[in-house]
């Protein structure tokens, strides 16, 4: 099975996170997508993040029970800082049968050679790029195993959501409505 990594901090998990797996699965670029929760990502240090738990919770409430979305946890038990190549092969390692494609942003393809162990990554593993503003892809360019998908953009990011209800705002409309009400229910019991 061609399962999609979708890797990333869902902090919290957004209908641009949704909409881009849901595309994937449904226009055949991968079978699966796992929303892999990252308790801490290198690149984001010092950023304030809810509880893994929490995080790992409204992940579980937005994808609800649709068959094709996956939350994983397998993160959690790996050191921390969080790095991809170790996430990829613990995967490798519990799940053999997967083929694993790394779904990453153009604004983290363009930093990836920063990544560690990129070299290993992209020998070991496919990628799927999807596209963000303000960052191009050169698609010619893409080494072997690295597909670009012409994905549907949304600019709506979890910084966003965070600053606007840190302002009072009302976003429901920004997240999955269980997600909605499990933070408004928090924010209340708080």
């Amino acid at each position: 099975m061609r399962v999609g990594l979708f890797s990333g901090s869902f902090n919290p998990v957004h209908v641009g996170h949704l909409a881009l797996a849901n595309y994937l699965c449904e226009f055949g670029w991968v079978d699966e997508v796992w929303f892999v929760v990252s308790p801490r990502n290198p690149f984001k240090q010092g950023q304030e993040l809810m509880d893994d738990g929490l995080r790992l919770q409204l992940v579980r409430l937005a994808i609800g029970d649709y068959p094709r979305f996956r939350a994983c946890d397998v993160e959690f038990d790996l050191p921390r800082p969080s790095y991809t190549i170790h996430t990829l092969d613990k995967l490798r390692e519990v799940c053999p049968c997967h083929e694993f494609h790394l779904i990453i942003g153009s604004d983290n393809w363009e930093g990836f050679p920063r990544w560690r162990e990129a070299g290993r990554i992209l020998a070991e593993h496919r990628l799927i790029v999807y596209p963000r503003p303000g960052y191009p892809v050169d698609e010619d360019s893409l080494p072997p195993h690295v597909r670009f998908v012409p994905a549907p953009v949304m600019e709506v990011s979890s910084t966003f959501i965070r600053q606007a209800m840190a302002e009072g705002r009302d976003v429901r409309f920004f997240l999955h409505p269980r997600v909605w009400e499990e933070i408004v229910k928090l924010r209340i019991e708080n």
